[in-house]
């Protein structure tokens, strides 16, 4: 009994942390995509409200963040087990608290990783060529471009944060101008990030593509398929059911045969 009292406690608490989990997964997806205008605050020349501005969104975004960690763990069953599957989580509220000292400010971008997480709004494989899924790519493919610039501007001295999202861009779509380049590790890391999420991209689009054109005829394959399965059950059922009349018959002759010659018997 107290075996399956105590499962059943579990069972709420997974529950319970599960509807925590999906009604945090949109505040923290707005929040992941704002810390790209905070960063483009930052780098470019504006006056001290719009600065206020983007310090007060950046303190909101972090916020966010931490309510989010303090709230699931206090509603999992096991916080050491959420926090081994959940890391990034709880290293981005420790590592990017707008206390830190600006040299390790940088370290925000980890925030934009929330987005590539979280944007698997796209829950099923199949689902991945609909509309919805092409849509949930070109959101991580712009978030991409412009953090990867932000990044790039951040690592690379000397270029604003426009000039990393062009750089960005080209190395997505693998035209690569030669105008800009990376020259530092992290840099380069962040171009060999890019040039797997553009290609990905384009690889899904040219397959969404491809399937709204065949769709209708893979479809018209398919209930022809159903309809010679269809055909083929029907007439195995009808075999069937001739035979199994065949034996009833035999089997009612064997009855009356057994009949008479028990009658014989008697007599």
């Amino acid at each position: 009994m107290e075996q399956s009292a105590t499962a059943a406690e579990v069972g709420r608490s997974d529950a319970r942390a599960a509807r925590f989990d999906k009604f945090f997964q949109v505040p923290i997806f707005v929040a992941a995509l704002l810390v790209i205008p905070v960063i483009v605050i930052e780098q470019t020349h504006v006056g001290h409200g719009v600065k206020t501005f983007g310090d007060v969104l950046n303190w909101a975004i972090w916020v966010a963040f931490a309510t989010e960690l303090v709230v699931m763990l206090a509603v999992v069953p096991d916080r050491m087990r959420w926090l081994r599957m959940h890391p990034l989580e709880a290293a981005i509220v420790l590592l990017t608290a707008p206390l830190l000292p600006a040299s390790l400010q940088a370290l925000r971008m980890f925030r934009l990783l929330r987005v590539l997480r979280l944007t698997v709004l796209v829950k099923e494989y199949r689902r991945l060529f609909t509309m919805e899924g092409v849509q949930g790519a070109a959101v991580i493919a712009a978030v991409s471009a412009f953090g990867g610039g932000a990044i790039f501007s951040e690592v690379e001295k000397g270029y604003s944060v426009w000039d990393g999202v062009w750089w960005a861009i080209t190395t997505m779509t693998t035209v690569g101008y030669g105008d800009l380049s990376p020259h530092t590790t992290a840099g380069r890391l962040v171009g060999v990030a890019l040039m797997f999420i553009g290609i990905g991209f384009v690889a899904l689009l040219t397959g969404a593509i491809a399937q709204r054109f065949l769709s209708p005829q893979i479809r018209e394959e398919i209930e022809e398929a159903e309809a010679e399965v269809a055909a083929d059950v029907g007439d195995i059922r009808g075999e069937l059911v001739r035979e199994l009349r065949g034996i009833g018959a035999r089997l009612q002759e064997l009855e009356r045969i057994v009949e008479r010659l028990g009658v014989a018997e008697e007599s």
